[in-house]
């Protein structure tokens, strides 16, 4: 038997959203893909949009350390040991301030945007290890740039993502596995439909509210994409993570004076 070339992506939170777009694109350029999603529905329905026999799905929670080696283990007998890319991409929306917020709510956050990368990076390290020019992905966010008022617990997950991606980029260099993250402002996916704690508004009513723009999901799919395969550490996907990513390195003052304002204004 040869050695298997066909490369393999698993992906968190590919029931839905980002993590289904993501999916769709790799499959679409022959790619094997591995779903993970707490969401069995979904992620039979993001299986039917993919390549007959191209995909495998494992219901899990990334909270769940037992199931991440099951499902890691399952699938890399199903890719024949390939592991190219773990996209870390699972993630739940909180918003308001955070005397609103429970703290069921903030171990929840914790535990899935933050605590679920953590175990993905350290029991995918070994796969990733094994398969040359491989690459963790991880879904960091706008919020992950500056932290803006009512996203106060969402923003701490989402500084802790980066905050892991840069260190791992440095650690995981010496092994040949490349660590990037996205991150993306306001994406078009079900996360929108949160609502606000201490309000009776959504998260995409919020946004909508601000005027700020809401960013096709096929554009983050892309980014994952040219992440994957280029060398920066940080891609921000919309105009509102680019507009604060330079805002944040050459005004920071103005940035400042401006998520002042937004908290006064709630």
């Amino acid at each position: 038997m040869g050695e298997n070339t066909t490369k393999a992506i698993f992906i968190t939170g590919g029931g839905s959203g980002i993590g289904r777009a993501v999916a769709q694109l790799f499959a679409a350029r022959g790619w094997r893909v591995g779903l993970a999603d707490v969401n069995a529905a979904g992620m039979a329905e993001t299986a039917a949009m993919l390549p007959l026999g191209m995909a495998t799905s494992y219901q899990m929670d990334v909270r769940d350390r037992d199931a991440w080696q099951s499902s890691l283990a399952a699938f890399a007998e199903a890719s024949g040991g390939r592991l190219d890319v773990l996209f870390n991409n699972a993630g739940i929306a909180a918003g308001g301030p955070l005397a609103a917020n429970s703290f069921d709510e903030i171990d929840r956050v914790v535990g899935v945007n933050l605590m679920g990368v953590v175990n993905g990076a350290k029991l995918g390290y070994p796969y990733l290890k094994a398969t040359p020019g491989s690459c963790l992905l991880n879904t960091a966010s706008a919020a992950g740039i500056y932290g803006g008022p009512g996203i106060g617990i969402y923003a701490v997950t989402k500084f802790g993502v980066r905050a892991l991606t840069e260190s791992l980029d440095g650690e995981w260099a010496a092994d040949g596995i490349k660590v990037r993250s996205l991150m993306p402002s306001f994406i078009e996916t079900p996360l929108l439909a949160a609502g606000m704690a201490g309000s009776n508004r959504t998260v995409r009513e919020t946004v909508v509210e601000g005027g700020l723009e809401i960013t096709p999901v096929e554009d983050v799919a892309q980014a994952a994409w040219d992440a994957v395969h280029g060398e920066r550490l940080h891609t921000p996907v919309g105009k509102t993570a680019k507009r604060l990513m330079f805002a944040a390195r050459w005004m920071p003052g103005g940035l400042r004076k401006g998520m002042k304002k937004r908290g006064l204004g709630r």
